[in-house]
């Protein structure tokens, strides 16, 4: 690992102590444990955001799609880049200056286990250190003042397929991190580890090891290479001492060799837990309090990785804590964090699969059109399936603003052809045992959504050239900024859906936007850099287009009204 420190002008973070008014953190990938993505920062505002300019610009190395969310704490900015990531970065959030680079020495024979982009989503901060989870497979701490290693642990072997992509969860003394893997065929488990030392401290299998009756819901042995992989980001609960994370579709992709098909009325013998499911584990142990499966025996790679958003709402008139997510699979779930109880499931993009999902027993009702089976192994155009894979909603980060009460989604409109196929477990190799097509609804395969949970039903919503629309962030403002594969990005009235703003990068622009203060001045960061690896997947003439759209990128983009005031 290579250090280069250009300057150590840089103020840690010292147990949340600052002066009122001064400077505005923000800590966390979702800025909050809950993934809310919602700062109380108001100096931006509907009506002040016509003077919104360009602060400072940073271009970074390499050149590549960039997914990163920067974090700030006490001043300095950190960013993560693609290929490793090659480079952990600091720099002076209020200036741009660069404080000091990271070499991390990442080997880079990794690409191949890397399943959909050689990406880093965010660091992690927590007790003067900076965290990064590698392609590696391993997790690195960081002194956050000098940019020198102070530990780095292996959570899993990158060569099963099982590289880490996203920020880990930082809970106390505890750094919580899962990993990929879930196109590979895996060993799929969440750790955590003394943000100290890195020792680990506990292990918990997202793929059942040795209790029977999980394992019976596996086919034979199939469990041993389900994948379910935690490959996305964690929540956590203070209150309830609680992290809620989530798991990926099972492997191989060919769900009938992993499971016998369905009964005459429906019935799903193999259900493949903890796969495609949202668990809530004790923060202190790691052990499973419960778990809510969204797509048992998933036929369709619909991943039910995507963010869990912690909130409270009105429910029936009564305040009540939550666990709401805009699936993979075209369904957004509303949950009881208590106890996982399901409270409503709807479909805010076209979705076939299923009718609907009885909330009594948390089942979802499927279309059987829509399922392959050992007697139907292919969806033609005829039985196109929606959504494709690509999901309702991906990686992309949802918000949530309390003073609206809408959640902000960059949702997809894509549905696919799906033709299943024997398929044999090569570790390290693809475990799929599918091939597919892809197809965007006219006018409008991307779309970004705001979704009423309360009233289950959308608020408005923003048709879009491409699908794959950035993440999301929403202020007290009353804005949500978001960009899109154009490169453009995007400011609207978060009530009203009226754009208000636009700025246009260099490149597309799919990675999450965030907003900081410091000397009282507020600031709007996003990183540009469009998808590659992605659109490969969608294929045909639309991914071949958004290719062709924008150039690959890499530079922070840092906005503040041109007054400061």
């Amino acid at each position: 690992m290579v250090v280069v420190v250009l300057s150590v002008s840089l103020v840690l973070y010292s147990c949340g102590k600052k002066k009122v008014g001064e400077n505005t953190d923000w800590a966390y990938y979702g800025n909050d444990l809950g993934n809310m993505r919602y700062s109380a920062l108001d100096q931006i505002n509907d009506k002040s955001i016509k003077d919104l300019s360009v602060a400072w610009q940073k271009d970074l190395e390499p050149k590549e799609a960039y997914e990163c969310t920067p974090i700030v704490v006490g001043g300095t900015m950190y960013v993560t880049t693609p290929l490793g990531p090659k480079y952990v970065y600091a720099l002076n959030a209020k200036t741009g200056e660069e404080l000091w680079k990271v070499d991390l020495g990442v080997p880079q024979d990794y690409a191949k286990y890397a399943c959909c982009g050689l990406v880093n989503r965010a660091p992690s901060y927590g007790n003067g250190k900076v965290f990064v989870g590698r392609l590696d497979g391993k997790l690195t701490a960081l002194d956050a003042k000098t940019g020198k290693e102070v530990w780095t642990v292996t959570v899993i072997d990158y060569k099963s397929g099982a590289v880490i992509t996203s920020p880990p969860l930082v809970v106390g003394n505890k750094v919580v991190t899962g990993h990929g893997g879930g196109e590979y065929g895996t060993g799929s488990r969440i750790s955590a580890y003394d943000s100290e030392t890195g020792k680990e401290l506990w292990l918990s299998y997202t793929v059942p090891q040795d209790d029977k009756n999980v394992t019976d819901t596996w086919k034979g042995e199939s469990f041993k290479t389900g994948g379910s992989a935690p490959w996305l980001v964690g929540s956590y609960d203070k209150e309830t001492n609680t992290i809620f994370w989530g798991t990926s579709n099972p492997s191989p992709w060919n769900a009938t060799l992993r499971g016998d098909d369905p009964g005459k009325n429906g019935e799903i013998t193999h259900k493949n837990l903890y796969s495609s499911s949202t668990l809530a584990l004790d923060a202190e142990t790691g052990k499973i309090k419960w778990h809510y499966q969204k797509t048992p025996f998933d036929a369709w790679d619909y991943d039910g990785v995507n963010e869990k958003l912690l909130a409270t709402i009105k429910i029936n008139g009564v305040d009540t804590k939550v666990v709401m997510e805009a699936d993979r699979n075209g369904f957004f779930y509303v949950n009881n964090r208590a106890d996982g109880k399901l409270i409503s499931a709807d479909p805010y993009v076209k979705t076939t699969w299923a009718k609907s999902v009885d909330i009594a027993t948390g089942m979802p009702v499927e279309d059987p059109m829509f399922r392959t089976t050992t007697k139907v192994k292919e969806l033609t155009d005829k039985e196109r399936v929606w959504p494709s894979f690509v999901g309702g909603k991906n990686w992309e980060a949802t918000s949530f603003n309390p003073n609206t009460g809408l959640v902000y989604i960059p949702a997809n409109n894509l549905g696919m052809t799906f033709k299943i196929s024997d398929a044999t477990y090569d570790r390290g190799n693809f475990y799929l045992g599918a091939g597919w097509t892809m197809i965007g609804e006219e006018g409008k395969p991307g779309e970004f959504i705001a979704w009423d949970p309360v009233n289950r039903k959308k608020a408005w919503s923003v048709n879009l050239k491409y699908p794959m629309p950035g993440g999301s962030v929403t202020t007290k403002g009353n804005l949500v900024f978001f960009g899109d594969l154009t490169g453009m990005f995007y400011a609207y009235n978060a009530m009203t859906g009226d754009k208000v703003w636009e700025y246009k990068t260099e490149s597309g622009v799919v990675a999450a936007p965030m907003t900081y203060q410091i000397d009282g001045v507020q600031y709007v960061a996003v990183i540009e850099g469009r998808m590659n690896v992605m659109a490969g997947f969608i294929g045909g003439e639309l991914g071949e287009e958004i290719l062709k759209a924008t150039p690959a990128g890499g530079k922070v983009n840092v906005f503040a009204l041109k007054t400061g005031k």
